[in-house]
């Protein structure tokens, strides 16, 4: 055995080593089960109290698998169109990539099993350290999908996912009746090539203010759909959204096994579980040399008070203020969700979302609504 080869394997008993120890860990918080609510139809309390305590939560089953199967369809033709390079106009059959009539690229693509953002200063440099990047086998694409943008339009199953009743109620029992949204990512971890998200904090505009608390950026849900692994699922450090701005670097360099943080847990998932996590959380995940497929949607929700007059961040310019207008028209999305919805699902309980209360008969599903509210609606995207 080369030098090499006996590094790569004793690489990967330490890793093994290490989700048995996280598993373990994980087992005990008690803030993963099915979704319940009182009788005001809010989260019940013993799950509001195991999300504040961890910064997380696994809701288990959420998502019925025929509506996971919808998803799953629309997301494979996406995957089979993608461009075979960013910036690319053509897929991997030679064909017109999708996505070119939209502002914003739909696919990110990077090298195998790459850290595209640790260490540097993109996202607002707030992935300061770079994770381990294993070497991939040959013969694999230069490039290959790591997140795709827009899901509201690019699939009509992304849109309905967006007005799901359960999903906006727990956004509701966050962060109030008046949440507002954020954005939406979906991560693709292929196996064997996926990339990696190194260490990180999503909130970057709000930690210094004076109305700071645990929740102030918000959180993010991610819908699995598919059954995730520790090798390719996220992990989170449980508690870490109550310590404010975390020093990452000094916290990865001190430690002794560098980027396996001894204290982190994994979220283990089946399909159609939902996991939700708070963006002041510590979180990682590293790169997928399972043999299993990660696609997780991301989107998530913030307090409209911590939205109203701040300034643009992330994918947003800085010299963006969000008023009210910019609010109204980026909530206008979930309107039209929930009527695509309800179409869709005549026999599920349509949710009635506060702010847009009275404005239902402006906000069907139609193709003016489609090209007005949901074309290109990630440029009004409500970033902190």
């Amino acid at each position: 055995m080369t030098n090499q080869a006996q590094h790569a394997e004793d690489q990967s008993e330490i890793m093994d080593r290490y989700v048995e120890q996280g598993e373990s860990r994980a087992a005990k918080l008690g803030n993963r089960g099915p979704i319940t609510f009182d009788r005001s139809g809010k989260l019940s309390k013993h799950i509001l109290d195991a999300y504040w305590e961890t910064g997380f939560y696994v809701f288990e089953g959420l998502v019925e698998i025929e509506e996971i199967k919808l998803l799953r369809a629309e997301m494979a033709d996406l995957l089979d169109r993608a461009p075979i390079d960013n910036g690319s106009k053509v897929d991997g059959k030679g064909r017109a990539a999708f996505g070119q009539e939209f502002a914003r690229p739909v696919y990110q693509l990077v090298k195998p099993l790459s850290d595209p953002w640790g260490g540097t200063e993109l996202l607002n440099g707030r992935h300061p350290i770079q994770m381990s990047q294993p070497k991939p086998k040959e013969g694999l694409p230069e490039k290959v999908v790591f997140i795709m943008s827009g899901m509201c339009q690019t699939m009509e199953s992304g849109l309905r996912l967006y007005g799901h009743p359960d999903l906006l109620a727990i956004a509701a029992s966050i962060n109030g009746d008046d949440f507002v949204p954020y954005n939406d990512a979906t991560f693709v971890k292929q196996p064997g090539v996926g990339g990696s998200v190194s260490w990180h904090q999503d909130g970057v505009t709000h930690w210094d203010s004076e109305q700071w608390d645990e929740g102030i950026h918000g959180f993010n849900f991610q819908v699995q759909l598919y059954p995730t692994s520790p090798k390719s699922c996220l992990w989170v450090v449980p508690g870490t959204h109550k310590l404010g701005r975390i020093d990452i670097k000094k916290r990865v360099e001190e430690n002794p096994d560098r980027e396996r943080l001894p204290d982190a847990v994994p979220l283990h998932c089946k399909p159609g579980d939902v996991t939700i996590v708070n963006r002041q959380a510590l979180h990682c995940s590293f790169a997928n040399t399972s043999s299993e497929t990660r696609i997780s949607l991301t989107f998530g929700f913030h307090r409209r008070s911590s939205i109203l007059g701040a300034k643009g961040a992330l994918a947003e310019s800085a010299d963006i203020i969000y008023d009210e207008r910019r609010i109204h028209e980026r909530s206008e999305v979930i309107g039209v969700a929930i009527d695509a919805r309800s179409k869709f699902y005549p026999n599920e309980a349509r949710y009635a979302y506060k702010p847009l209360i009275g404005e239902e008969e402006s906000l069907v599903f139609n193709s003016e609504n489609w090209h007005r509210v949901i074309k290109d609606y990630n440029l009004k995207d409500l970033s902190i």
